[in-house]
């Protein structure tokens, strides 16, 4: 048999399955439902309706035991006040940014903003760099023309490679006699004579170690008029040297000179003619010239004196601004100077020194090595 137990407004249903059994040869009763199981066991003296009014009891006991229990899990669950605070914490947490959902907007925001902005400060930072090396180049310019009017400011690069003065362009029929002073010293004074009787001035290239021998000649040559070159200090090719090497080539004699005359060189012939970008580029740095020669009189081989005339006044490169190579020290070079000078004058050539003759600034070089006015 089964039975339906309501109770007020809710319908709790109850199956009560009722078997008689016989157990240890006693009638009993058997009930089950849903999370309950029982036996009751024959009681001496009752009758089958007693037994059942017995089991429905039971049945009555744990229907109120579930029904307590539902009610204090309600009674345990949040109220509405409380489920009302949560509500509003959360949307607290949203407006803040640090709640997922609708603060994925707000994080979104975020980043973009963050990227202009570092996109901002990057440029100001670069705008700010430019500025800084454009007004450093500013103040070197001013710096190298207030305080090195007579520096080169012009490069002497003709297709990459740097080359010295060999000849100058010009409208002038002068031309320029040079001596290099590298040993020797028996015709110094019968030279300085000669010169003097045609009022002729030159430039003499003299090493370190010839101006430490002869420092009285030194002063004769300056005090006579003459410009006084640089030969470098011990006479080496300066291409096998350092940049460091090069530098002191030049400064140790220049400084000697200065310290002996007051003078400052400022012309630069490189020992046998030799060079290269790097001598170049070192010569400028120490606010020289470089010089060199576009006649060649071979003084130093001993040909004789008609031979020494010969090439210099004879020579198909003798034109306006070249530039002749002799040395102080060779053995017919003072017994040809006269006819040398003569010669040149005879063609109609003013015999000027270097100084004179080169561009000091604004000049750029031709593939030749000729100087040429003009940037």
């Amino acid at each position: 048999m089964s039975y339906i137990w309501r109770r007020g407004n809710s319908c709790r249903e109850e199956t009560l399955v009722v078997k008689r059994i016989v157990m240890d040869k006693q009638p009993c009763i058997y009930f089950s439902n849903n999370n309950m199981q029982g036996i009751i066991m024959h009681g001496n003296g009752k009758s089958w309706n007693d037994k059942m009014k017995l089991a429905m009891c039971e049945l009555e006991r744990k229907i109120q035991k579930e029904a307590s229990h539902h009610n204090r899990r309600e009674e345990a669950w949040p109220g509405q006040e409380q489920v009302d605070a949560w509500t509003a914490e959360r949307q607290q947490l949203r407006g803040c940014g640090q709640y997922c959902g609708g603060a994925a907007q707000e994080i979104l925001v975020t980043k973009e903003a963050r990227k202009k902005q570092n996109f901002i400060r990057s440029v100001c930072v670069q705008v700010a760099k430019s500025a800084a090396f454009a007004l450093a180049t500013i103040a070197l310019i001013q710096g190298v023309s207030r305080h090195l009017p007579d520096s080169i400011t012009v490069s002497s690069s003709v297709g990459g490679r740097e080359l010295p003065i060999y000849c100058v362009e010009t409208d002038k029929k002068q031309v320029a006699l040079s001596f290099d002073a590298a040993w020797g010293n028996e015709d110094t004074g019968r030279i300085l004579e000669t010169l003097k009787k045609h009022n002729v001035k030159v430039t003499f290239f003299m090493t370190g170690g010839w101006v430490e021998s002869y420092p009285d000649d030194v002063k004769a040559i300056l005090a006579a008029g003459h410009d006084l070159g640089n030969h470098s200090e011990n006479h080496k090719n300066m291409s096998q040297l350092s940049d460091e090497q090069c530098q002191e080539e030049l400064m140790k004699v220049h400084t000697r000179v200065q310290e002996l005359t007051g003078y400052e060189m400022f012309l630069f012939r490189p020992p046998y003619g030799d060079y290269d970008n790097h001598v170049i580029t070192n010569i400028h740095k120490c606010n020289y010239y470089p010089i060199q020669w576009s006649i060649d009189s071979l003084d130093w081989k001993d040909y004789g004196a008609d031979d020494i005339v010969r090439r210099v006044v004879e020579s198909d490169k003798l034109k306006n601004g070249s530039i002749i190579l002799m040395h102080n020290g060779a053995k017919f070079t003072a017994d040809a100077l006269d006819a040398v000078i003569v010669g040149l004058q005879d063609k109609g050539y003013e015999l000027v020194p270097i100084s004179e003759l080169i561009y000091k600034d604004k000049y750029h070089m031709k593939a030749d090595g000729t100087q040429v006015s003009g940037e």
